[in-house]
């Protein structure tokens, strides 16, 4: 088995609102493996983007991390001051967020937001930071990249802002890179283009990566595990060949059910998940599933909510009636 550079132990991030305590993250345990894709999925809302931002520390307000460890290899990213929280992003964990257009600051140039990264964590001149800039924009296959530098987000396309951050995320070659949805609203070309350098990534420079998605194609592609969230939680944790095989959790097994396959019964209908996640404010003492489950029995509706158990090697599932396979 291959050795965790980052480990993530019962972690817990909430919102302090006039509303109530939103309870985005509850209870979120895993391992990311050296070298490895670990792919992260579930509905809007699930808590898979404040995952990320807690693993950073950058929980904005008014939200809080109130529990749970997050090591990196043997450094406790908890006990670190914001000093050294700063000199952790970007050089050994960084992140590609989901809206480039909003990551990216509207005032500065382009070759600005690159070259900061370069010479806040090295020794390296402007000069150099620029030429290095340069050949980072190159590599994401921007055309004229050093007329991009001199230009601002609002002159460039959703695809050219996305490369770029990626250019950022992996200046200094981090052990960990974060992508929370890298190719939403990207056209199918620019897609497999992400991915493409996504996976030169793992296996040039042996990078881990979290890869936060709803497209269980690209999971299917990409990843080595899975993580199901939903309402805050990890429901099944699994291999990516054992989640496909048998996905074990009704909200897993449901999500399957909502796509559509070439290798299948052509008649075949596709079955929606009906109804809506619970509020994370008011979420209930049972399985939060359980207004939605299809396989809900007494034992879901009067005992607390399951805790993760491994069913197989490797194959944990949150539920008190899994999907069973012949």
């Amino acid at each position: 088995m291959s050795e965790a550079i980052l480990r993530v132990e019962n972690l817990r991030t909430q919102f302090f609102s006039k509303q109530g305590v939103v309870k985005a993250v509850n209870g979120v345990t895993f391992q990311l493996k050296k070298g490895s894709i670990l792919g992260v999925v579930g509905e809007s809302g699930a808590g898979k983007s404040v995952t990320a931002l807690s693993i950073l520390r950058l929980v904005p307000f008014p939200g809080r991390i109130v529990q749970g460890s997050i090591h990196l290899n043997d450094i406790d990213l908890m006990a670190l001051s914001d000093e050294e929280m700063r000199k952790i992003r970007g050089k050994e964990i960084s992140i590609v967020f989901q809206d480039p257009m909003a990551a990216l600051n509207p005032v500065m140039s382009i070759g600005t937001q690159v070259e900061e990264i370069l010479l806040t964590h090295s020794a390296m001149s402007k000069r150099a930071a620029q030429e290095v800039s340069i050949d980072l924009l190159r590599q994401m296959g921007l055309p004229n990249p050093r007329h991009v530098l001199n230009q601002y987000p609002f002159q460039l396309s959703g695809g050219m802002a996305q490369r770029i951050m990626l250019a950022i995320a992996l200046a200094m070659n981090p052990k960990i890179l974060i992508a929370d949805e890298p190719t939403s609203n990207l056209d199918v070309t620019l897609q497999a283009e992400i991915l493409l350098r996504l996976k030169r990534l793992k296996e040039e420079q042996g990078s881990s990566i979290i890869l936060i998605t709803h497209n269980m194609g690209v999971i299917a592609q990409m990843a080595d595990e899975v993580a199901v969230m939903y309402a805050g939680a990890i429901v099944e944790y699994a291999s990516t060949r054992n989640l496909f095989q048998r996905p074990s959790h009704p909200y897993t097994w449901a999500l399957f059910q909502t796509l559509p396959r070439l290798d299948g019964d052509p008649n075949r209908q596709l079955k929606p998940l009906r109804g809506t996640p619970p509020s994370l404010i008011d979420l209930p003492d049972q399985c939060p599933f359980l207004p939605r489950c299809p396989k809900a029995i007494n034992t879901c509706r009067l005992d607390p909510q399951p805790a993760l158990v491994e069913i197989e090697p490797n194959h944990y599932v949150a539920c008190y009636n899994v999907v069973k396979y012949q």
